[in-house]
């Protein structure tokens, strides 16, 4: 079948999809795209509310007679239906099949790695550039620190990143997060090299990248650090990237190693956080979560339109070379970053895929299970600096 559709907008019923959707609609692009799920009345109404005259496609994510005939059309696909564990899998696979690039928003890492185990070895003999995580999960992490290395341009030994942020959540995260807390995931949770080539690190590396940190001042941003929520998925993305980058010869240094924190502005602060970080972790983990569910967002729902406007995220970096030198990096935008500033993210990954095709990293062969940094790189770097999110330094 011909492709004859550049990008496919998957899940667009949902709160993130509608926001890629209205993300598009409100760009001036030549890039043909389509809208499609698995209720045709609710994309239809997703088309009016947004004033999109564009294909609608119906697609349930267990027919895969459904998925192949959009994976066979589109060029690429974007996904915002999780959780993607239950949702993504036969999509992916119908991707890897009938050549289709795709990018998603997905934070979990048990779930990349079975892509990784299933589909990286035909993905890459084909030139299919599979990329998950390219919401805020994980993309600030993940490009950030690849800015940051490419800015140094000399052996790293160490980057951390300090994480703020303002804004909303959604049902279908924590519709995910709850999951995930159904799930035996056993040392899958708890391996810091989780989506790493088997052979690509070293014990020394792994005994510096462990998840659990504690309070600590940090004089280079003049700042507290604390832990992060979002640590555990983003830090396997970013270690992904360094052992694919250092398969092309592009290693940040031999030994590097990655570890991120939330940034906060005194010891207090920090202490709150580590302490509501603890009970979260714990009611997630326990039948609590069945008492505090009702209460919550359901999937579909999210932040105010205000929430979203009035959001941001930062991200600010230390980078110590392999001589010891210490560089600080920064990277920012408005927006709610779960949704608002997620769909931009992403509705700007799948761009690059088409508008970018000639000058993404590892040239027009280059495929596989990816990270953004290893397969979108310094593309999407100056995309997305031209639509609102800041790359700055050193500083």
């Amino acid at each position: 079948m011909q492709k004859d559709i550049d990008i496919i907008i998957y899940g667009a019923t949902g709160f993130t999809g509608q926001l890629c959707v209205k993300y598009f609609q409100s760009l001036n692009t030549e890039v043909k795209w389509a809208m499609a799920g698995r209720n045709h009345e609710k994309l239809q109404q997703v088309a009016q509310d947004h004033s999109v005259a564009v294909e609608i496609l119906i697609a349930d994510s267990d027919d895969e007679v459904a998925l192949d005939i959009l994976t066979s059309r589109a060029k690429v696909i974007l996904s915002t239906t999780g959780p993607f564990h239950r949702y993504g899998s036969k999509l992916v696979a119908s991707c890897v099949k009938n050549s289709a690039h795709y990018v998603d928003i997905t934070g979990e890492n048990f779930w990349v790695k079975s892509l990784i185990a299933k589909h990286h070895e035909e993905a890459s003999a084909k030139g299919i550039r599979i990329i998950p995580s390219c919401g805020y999960d994980s993309i600030p992490s993940d490009l950030g620190t690849f800015y940051s290395a490419k800015k140094i341009n000399k052996p790293i030994k160490r980057i951390e990143s300090f994480h703020s942020f303002q804004g909303g959540a959604s049902g279908g995260t924590l519709e995910t997060m709850f999951a995930m807390g159904d799930l035996d995931l056993g040392d899958d949770l708890l391996d810091p090299y989780l989506l790493n080539p088997e052979g690509s690190y070293t014990q020394e590396q792994k005994d510096q990248s462990a998840d659990r940190v504690g309070i600590a001042k940090k004089n280079e941003i003049n700042a507290w650090s604390g832990p992060f929520i979002m640590a555990a998925a983003n830090t396997r993305v970013v270690r992904r990237t360094e052992a694919l980058l250092a398969l092309r010869q592009e290693s940040y240094g031999s030994n590097f190693t990655y570890q991120e924190y939330a940034f906060h502005k005194n010891w207090f602060s920090a202490f709150k956080s580590l302490m509501v970080t603890g009970i979260s972790v714990l009611v997630l983990m326990s039948p609590l979560k069945r008492a505090v569910k009702p209460f919550l967002p359901k999937p579909g729902e999210g932040p105010s339109e205000a929430v979203q406007e009035n959001g941001w995220f930062d991200c600010k970096y230390i980078a110590e070379t392999e001589d010891g030198e210490k560089s600080v990096f920064h990277m920012h935008g408005k927006g709610d970053p779960g949704y608002k500033v997620t769909s931009k993210l992403v509705s700007e990954c799948a761009l690059c895929l088409i508008e970018d095709a000639d000058s993404l990293p590892g040239g027009s062969e280059y495929g596989g299970v990816l990270t953004s940094a290893a397969g979108l790189g310094s593309s999407l770097v100056s995309r997305l600096s031209k639509a609102g999110i800041y790359f700055e330094g050193p500083l």
